[in-house]
């Protein structure tokens, strides 16, 4: 099977997940306690506007019905309108899509620009006090709590040390969102990094102690450049892996993030959308996270065989 190929059938994979997703999502959110219709009409909501609400949104219906109504709506493009904000979803999705991708892809270079050299400087000082170290200090980062970590660097980098940067928002322009992300950034990868560098250093270990590398030390090469053209670039593809699945696992886990830090992207468009029942809303970012998860992992995939031409579909 050639690189197109399976991408094709990976991409085919995306129909019955989202399928299931909407099927799980729909039916959980419905099944939350809660009126949409009385969240938004308030605690002086009458049974008549509220019965009203009800025809209109199309909740007095069987779930069966609405759910069957949703999925054909689906298939049309249609993600609905918000019960909340009365606006299409689709429209908030585009605006919101952009902030959550830029806090990943932003922790995500952090994150390696961490593990990399963290990770080379302990594998070759295999069991030595900087091995110690660097395998004991990142730890820390694994049980640190996101928004209590959020909190202590807006507290320090935010509202001290001169303010050097923004305590929220999402920023105007490139540089404008580079400096509005730095803290948000730095808090998913200080949880990010220390799995890096574990995964990183194991394979390290092992490609230290291989035949090419004691034949590249013999041939004289220093000892730099067969640490970072022949040791650490082959290590680097067990970690891409690794980096893949846990930046599928943090799509879901930059919520908390994204409200500490008042981002206005999925994340808390998902929180909003819980917090005021608004079935359309959570459904749908709920499904752009499914997406999202799926490519991420079709992306590593084709990057791992890239990186290793010994790998075939």
């Amino acid at each position: 099977m050639d690189r197109l190929t399976y991408v094709g059938h990976r991409l085919l994979q995306l129909i019955p997940v989202m399928f299931g997703c909407t099927l799980v999502v729909f039916f959980m959110v419905h099944l939350i306690p809660g009126d949409p219709a009385r969240t938004m009409l308030g605690p002086r909501a009458t049974p008549e506007n509220v019965a009203r609400l009800h025809k209109e949104w199309g909740l007095d219906q069987p779930l069966i019905n609405q759910y069957l109504d949703f999925l054909s709506r689906l298939i049309h493009g249609d993600l609905g309108t918000s019960l909340f904000y009365g606006i299409e979803v689709r429209q908030m999705l585009s605006e919101r899509i952009g902030p959550t991708l830029w806090l990943m892809g932003l922790a995500a270079i952090i994150a390696v620009s961490i593990a990399v050299p963290l990770a080379t400087l302990a594998a070759t000082k295999k069991d030595g006090v900087r091995d110690q170290a660097i395998r004991f200090v990142p730890m820390f980062g694994l049980g640190m709590p996101p928004f209590w970590l959020g909190i202590i660097l807006i507290l320090v980098f935010g509202l001290n040390m001169g303010r050097l940067f923004p305590v929220g928002g999402y920023g105007d322009g490139f540089f404008g969102h580079l400096h509005s992300m730095i803290l948000p950034a730095i808090t998913i990868a200080v949880f990010l990094a220390p799995i890096l560098i574990r995964s990183l250093r194991a394979s390290l270990l092992d490609i230290l102690q291989s035949d090419y590398i004691t034949t590249a030390r013999s041939k004289g090469i220093p000892e730099k450049r067969v640490i970072a053209r022949h040791a650490v670039r082959n290590g680097v593809i067990s970690m891409v892996t690794v980096l893949g699945l846990n930046m599928a696992y943090l799509v879901g886990g930059t919520f908390v993030v994204e409200k500490v830090f008042a981002i206005p992207g999925l994340g808390t468009m998902m929180i909003d959308g819980i917090l005021q029942r608004d079935f359309t809303v959570v459904q749908a970012v709920t499904l752009t996270f499914a997406i999202l998860v799926v490519l991420i992992n079709l992306v590593t995939d084709v990057v791992h065989s890239l990186l290793d031409p010994r790998v075939r579909f």
